[in-house]
């Protein structure tokens, strides 16, 4: 029976799979997680069920992902990269280091700041990020964190916080040059990838799509992994342009139509009002909101013809 679709797969199997997708071999996964191969077997067919399909072809000639194996590959190998990376810092880090706690998105940790982070370096090279990540709809306190990012309605007040608003809230439909080149060429009804459950998302129905021929849309429960489909060529999502916003200035991704919806909600970044804030909170608040301010405005030079506010 397929588990509900808030519930995750254990950790153990994401282990487990990784290894099996890396290696295209339960016993040599199973050497390197010390079980047994019959465990790892056992694994993975739970992991199925739960997902409630297959990840990968079985053959006599040996294993290999399919699509979908491969598209939760992908995202499991760039989770434990980035939890090898965050255990090797923690070992590392020295008495001289200033901690920064950030209460992020895993989609705007992923596929903003990452690819900032060569940048960050340079500009703070004894800052130690941390981070409270959420998956789902960006909500929740941020008390206990040095800084949090969250949307804000006009009239919302944060007692005990500072607000810094940065952008308005401005959803895309997006997709890769070459998907679109194939929605322009092909005139295919296009696939929707959508973020299940959390904050409700624009109509998507802008495309028409031919009776009979209706493309079932991918849905995910992280963002992150919305986006990371996106850019694998999966079909089209809704894209945040604070989140988006890098991999639209780098051109991985494109407007699959010139649509773009606006609400009345500010991006803002949040800040406890206690007089004993560090400099260097200060200080890292403002480099983040200069560089999505930057993308914003490159975003604007880029597409005139967009209606972005």
């Amino acid at each position: 029976m397929k588990a509900p679709r808030h519930q995750l797969p254990s950790m153990n199997a994401l282990f487990a799979f990784e290894a099996a997708g890396r290696h295209l071999n339960f016993s040599r996964a199973a050497d390197e997680l010390n079980v047994t191969p019959a465990a790892v077997s056992r694994m993975m067919k739970r992991l199925e069920e739960h997902l409630g399909t297959p990840l990968f072809r079985r053959r006599t000639a040996g294993l290999s992902l399919n699509e979908n194996g491969a598209l939760l590959h992908q995202a499991t190998t760039r989770a434990m990269a980035m939890i090898g990376a965050a255990v090797t810092e923690v070992e590392s880090r020295g008495a001289d280091h200033d901690r920064v706690t950030l209460s992020l998105s895993t989609a705007f940790t992923t596929h903003w700041l990452m690819p900032r982070m060569s940048s960050f370096k340079a500009e703070f090279p004894n800052v130690d990020l941390r981070f409270q990540l959420v998956m789902g709809a960006l909500t929740g306190p941020v008390d206990d964190v040095d800084l949090g990012m969250r949307f804000l309605a006009p009239d919302q007040r944060r007692d005990g916080l500072r607000v810094f608003p940065i952008m308005p809230e401005v959803l895309l439909p997006l997709c890769t040059p070459a998907y679109r080149e194939t929605i322009q060429r092909k005139k295919i009804n296009p696939t929707m990838i959508r973020l299940s459950g959390g904050q409700p998302l624009p109509h998507d129905d802008f495309f028409e799509s031919t009776p009979g021929a209706e493309s079932p849309p991918l849905t995910f429960d992280d963002y992150a992994i919305v986006i990371q489909a996106a850019l694998l060529g999966q079909g089209i999502c809704w894209g945040w342009l604070n989140v988006v916003g890098h991999r639209m200035c780098e051109r991985q991704l494109v407007p699959a139509l010139p649509h773009v919806q606006v609400t009345d909600r500010i991006c803002s970044m949040l800040q406890s009002d206690k007089p004993a804030n560090r400099p260097v909170v200060e200080h890292v608040r403002d480099w983040m909101i200069a560089q999505l301010q930057q993308d914003y405005r490159s975003l604007q030079g880029m597409y005139p013809e967009l209606p972005i506010p």
